[in-house]
């Protein structure tokens, strides 16, 4: 099987309008790999395309699922297995786009299956949560499996309450289920580009995005969510950003500071993300900076590895 594409980096670097004309100039269609772009209904805060774009270049992996739905990494690598698998053998190339890091390791390097959870032990978490507060088991994960804090963000509820589980009920720490990986090789070739930006002008671009955002109607967006009876502890709403709005909607603080602890956290994730895939192996770098100059030696450098050739 001929490799695939990969376009991964932290985000507001451009992945997207990259991943865009690549497909346009190599004949492929896009593959989403971010973690809330599945959820039909939020779709200023996750920066969805245009319909205009998915008219351009077909998307897959958007709008799949509703924000009641829980979505996981080995969701992700089985759907989009599926879906590359059907996107070559109608002799399209497969650009995979997105910052999740741990959805892209488990579709290309595998993922140990991790073990079924305990009801019990996951009430008796939130039971914990509601009279203690989020901070307080953070602070328990961070002793029982610091990988796994280290690369949650302080107000990921779901996959927090997740990690503690695990290590409850296995007796080991998340990381080490998700470091075996017993599927081995890479499952599925692939050619890796990353986009970085200096953290200055990375920092400037994302404060920017979150501005556009709320001018689009973000905030709108998520009282109307809220208003069709959706719960604001669903697993969607625990997002950067969202998080943050219905706080607010709810009374809990004001508008500018939610947007700047929108802005702090996402600078934050950013920095992980980053962090990440530059631990990744044969990923190769690319400014981000004027990035309509960086897409022919971008569209070189993927015809260098092979995906011209192999793709007609």
């Amino acid at each position: 099987m001929p490799p695939i594409l990969a376009i991964v980096g932290p985000t507001a670097t451009g992945k997207s309008e990259l991943g865009m004309a690549l497909a346009e100039a190599l004949g492929g269609e896009i593959v989403n790999a971010d973690a809330l772009q599945v959820y039909r209904g939020l779709d200023i805060g996750t920066a969805k395309p245009s319909p205009a774009d998915r008219e351009r270049v077909p998307h897959h992996l958007i709008d799949i699922l509703e924000p009641q739905e829980v979505y996981s990494a080995g969701d992700f690598a089985r759907r989009a297995q599926e879906v590359i698998t059907d996107i070559q053998g109608r002799g399209r190339m497969p650009v995979v786009v997105g910052g999740s890091g741990l959805y892209l390791r488990a579709l290309f390097a595998g993922i140990s299956p991790i073990p079924p959870g305990d009801p019990g032990v996951r009430q008796e978490l939130r039971e914990r949560l509601a009279a203690e507060g989020l901070a307080s088991l953070r602070e328990e994960l961070a002793r029982l499996d610091p990988p796994t804090a280290a690369r949650l963000s302080a107000g990921d509820t779901q996959r927090i309450l997740r990690a503690l589980e695990v290590a409850r009920v296995t007796g080991r720490p998340l990381s080490a289920w998700i470091s075996e990986q017993p599927f081995g090789t890479q499952a599925i070739a692939a050619v890796r580009v990353g986009l970085t930006l200096p953290r200055a002008i990375l920092y400037d671009r994302i404060a920017g995005r979150v501005a556009r955002m709320l001018d689009a109607g973000w905030l709108e967006e998520v009282g109307e969510l809220l208003r069709l009876g959706l719960s604001p502890r669903l697993p969607a709403f625990q997002a950067i950003g969202y998080r943050q709005l219905v706080r607010h909607l709810e009374g809990d603080g004001s508008l500018e500071q939610a947007v700047a602890e929108i802005v702090k956290e996402t600078r934050r994730f950013a920095k992980r993300q980053e962090t990440w895939f530059r631990k990744e192996p044969d990923v190769t770098w690319f400014s981000a900076q004027e990035l309509k100059r960086q897409i022919p030696g971008v569209l070189e450098h993927a015809k260098h590895r092979g995906l011209g050739r192999a793709y007609g």
